[in-house]
C-alpha cells in the first residue's frame, strides 16, 4: 500500500519591521545556512530566499516557484562593500548608483566572481545584486553571513506578493518559514540597471526612475520587450517571460481617458452578454462603470506610489472573488513601472481610439 507524503507545514512568524526580533532572525538565518528556503519582506515585495552560494538550496527556489531555469535571480547583500565580494570589474557607473541608491529598490548587474553558482545567473558571466532598504531583510542577510538569492515569493508568472498572506497562499508546504513584516512599502520590484555594458541599460523599470538614474550617471539606454525577447538569454528577471498575471484573463486598455472609458464600457456589455464575471481596475476619477452586484470596480487613483503599493494586491483580490475577466485602464504617462507590470500581466492589450 502506497503512503502519501505528508506536507510539512510552513510556519509564519510575525516580526516587528522597525525592531526585528532577534530570535526570529536567528532562526531564519540558521535555516538559510542549512540550505532551506525562507520568505521575508523587503521594501519592494516579499522575497523567497536561499543561500546564494549554495546551488542545491537555490535549486529549491526554482522548484518551489516552478521558475524557468534560465531566469536569473537577484543576490541580496547586507552591505555596500559586498558588491566587490560577489562582483568584479565594477564600473564607475555601478559604483555611483550604489552610493546614490543603496540601500534601496535598485539592482545593478555586474560581472560575477567565480564563487557565484551558475544557477544564480542562468549560466551568464554577470550577476544582479541589490541591497534592500528593509530592517528585517538586512538583519537576516547580515546574520546569515551569506548573500541571499531571492526572487519574489510567489508561483512564477503570478502577481508578486506584498503581504505574508500572499506568500502563504502560494508557498504553503513548499518552504520552511515566512517572516511576516506586514505590507511592503513600494509594492513593485526593484529597478534593474545593467552596468556590465556601456552605456548602462535599464532592464526593468521600478521606483527609481530613468530620470533619477541619469542625474547620477548620465544617459542610459532602455530595454524594450518585443517578440524577439523570447529568444534571448535574460540577464535579469522580468525581461523574457510573462509575469504578474492573475488567473483571470486581463485586458489592458491604453489610450486617452475618454477613449479608454468608451472601450471598457463596450467590453463590459460584451462580456456580460457572454455571462462572464467582470472586475475593473481603474485609475481615473469620475470613471464609473455599470457592473452587476457580484462584480467589482477598484479605483487606485493617479498617485503612482499608491498605485504601485496596491497594484499586485488588487490583482490578487480579483482572483479571490472568482472573476473571469479583469479590465484595466492604462495608467497615464509617468507610470512607466506600473505599465511595465500591467503589460507583462495582460492577456490582451487594446489601444483605444476616440
Amino acid at each position: 500500500m502506497k503512503h502519501k507524503t505528508a506536507i510539512k507545514p510552513t510556519r509564519v512568524v510575525r516580526i516587528n519591521k522597525s525592531k526585528p526580533d532577534l530570535d526570529a532572525i536567528n532562526e531564519a538565518a540558521r535555516l538559510l545556512r542549512a540550505g532551506e528556503l525562507v520568505a521575508f519582506p523587503t521594501e519592494t515585495v516579499y522575497g523567497l530566499g536561499a543561500n546564494g552560494l549554495n546551488a542545491t538550496a537555490i535549486g529549491k527556489i526554482f522548484r518551489a516557484k516552478n521558475r524557468p531555469p534560465d531566469n536569473p535571480l537577484i543576490l541580496h547583500v547586507g552591505y555596500k562593500k559586498d558588491i566587490d565580494r560577489y562582483g568584479r570589474d565594477i564600473s564607475t557607473a555601478a559604483k555611483k548608483l550604489i552610493r546614490a541608491f543603496w540601500p534601496g529598490p535598485l539592482t545593478v548587474i555586474v560581472m560575477k566572481r567565480k564563487k557565484i553558482p551558475a544557477i544564480v545567473t542562468g549560466g551568464l558571466d554577470t550577476v544582479a545584486v541589490r541591497m534592500p532598504d528593509n530592517k528585517i531583510a538586512l538583519s537576516l542577510i547580515r546574520k546569515a553571513g551569506v548573500p541571499v538569492a531571492a526572487p519574489s515569493a510567489n508561483v512564477s508568472g503570478k502577481p508578486s506578493p506584498t503581504k505574508a498572506a500572499h506568500v502563504y497562499n502560494d508557498m504553503y508546504g513548499k518552504i520552511e518559514l515566512i517572516l511576516d513584516g506586514g505590507k511592503t512599502e513600494v509594492g513593485i520590484e526593484s529597478t534593474i540597471v545593467d552596468c556590465s555594458v556601456s552605456p548602462p541599460v535599464v532592464l526593468r523599470p521600478g521606483k527609481i526612475s530613468r530620470r533619477q538614474i541619469e542625474r547620477v550617471i548620465g544617459i542610459v539606454d532602455i530595454y524594450l520587450y518585443n517578440n524577439q525577447s523570447v529568444h534571448i538569454k535574460p540577464k535579469s528577471p522580468g525581461t523574457k517571460y510573462r509575469h504578474y498575471a492573475p488567473d483571470a484573463e486581463l485586458v489592458l486598455v491604453e489610450g486617452e481617458p475618454p477613449a479608454i472609458k468608451e472601450t471598457i464600457d463596450a467590453l463590459i456589455r460584451q462580456y456580460q452578454v457572454q455571462k462572464k464575471r467582470i472586475g475593473i481596475l481603474g485609475f481615473f476619477p469620475g470613471h464609473d462603470y455599470t457592473i452587476r452586484k457580484n462584480e467589482s470596480h477598484v479605483n487606485l487613483g493617479l498617485h503612482a506610489h499608491t498605485v504601485s503599493r496596491h497594484l499586485f494586491a488588487a490583482l490578487r483580490s480579483f482572483d479571490e472573488q472568482g472573476v473571469d475577466m479583469i479590465l484595466v485602464e492604462g495608467f497615464p504617462s509617468g507610470g512607466h513601472a506600473i505599465m511595465n507590470r500591467l503589460r507583462k500581466a495582460a492577456s490582451e492589450i487594446i489601444i483605444a481610439h476616440s
